[in-house]
């Protein structure tokens, strides 16, 4: 495998996904300036937090008058689950120079994840299988700047209760269901989505990340059993 043909094997991988996360970005750029953040800082929040339910969380708290500690708190809680992700995909990238981890360190989100990591923990596994990660990275990154961008440049023209908020449970959904492809992994889902259910009163999203926990020990434990 070439460097080309896997960077593209990434982005084929990814583009399905899109579907899912372009509605999302659309509304998020709704929301943020509808929170009173200026359209350039909604549309640049997207390079630099690149982290789509943190975004439209932050527009909300942002427009609720939250506490700057606050936000930053409910923020990092909500994306604690991408320590989950590198810890999965730190074996593969280890021997990878530092200026190759910060770039796809920068560029794991939930999508490219998903897309990447059958190649990844594949054995054997491929020498160029980053380059599918970068690859799947580039392209989520890609069609979030352009989907953020036709919601901040159509956000004065849309009405703010539209319901597209659906498109962030649609897009997760269609990444879990994919993985699920054995008992112990069946397992975890149902335990951590019950988990989430059971947990969505806890305060700023900790529920998320405990159902995440309870989620992982139960598969690691029927794993053990196997």
């Amino acid at each position: 495998m070439t460097r080309s043909s896997a960077f593209l094997l990434g982005v084929r991988a990814l583009l399905p996904m899109l579907l899912g996360v372009a509605p999302f970005g659309v509304i998020y750029g709704v929301v943020a300036l509808q929170s009173g953040i200026p359209p350039l800082a909604a549309f640049l929040m997207s390079s630099l937090v690149f982290a789509g339910s943190a975004q439209f969380l932050l527009a909300q708290l942002i427009g609720a008058g939250a506490p700057a500690l606050l936000m930053v708190g409910a923020v990092g809680l909500i994306n604690l689950r991408h320590a989950l992700y590198s810890a999965s995909v730190a074996p593969a990238l280890a021997a990878l120079p530092r200026r190759w981890k910060l770039l796809l360190s920068y560029l794991l989100t939930d999508e490219a994840y998903a897309a990447a990591i059958p190649h990844l923990l594949a054995q054997p596994r491929s020498p160029q299988a980053h380059w599918i990660l970068f690859g799947a990275g580039f392209a989520l990154w890609a069609g979030w700047q352009l989907a953020t961008l036709a919601g901040v440049l159509a956000g004065s023209l849309l009405p703010g209760d539209l319901g597209l908020d659906f498109a962030l449970p649609l897009t997760f959904i269609s990444i879990v269901v994919p993985l699920v492809d054995s008992r112990a992994r069946l397992v975890a889902a149902i335990v951590a989505g019950t988990a989430a259910v059971l947990a969505a009163g806890l305060p700023y999203k900790t529920g998320l990340f405990a159902a995440a926990l309870a989620g992982l020990a139960a598969g690691a434990l029927i794993g053990e059993k196997k």
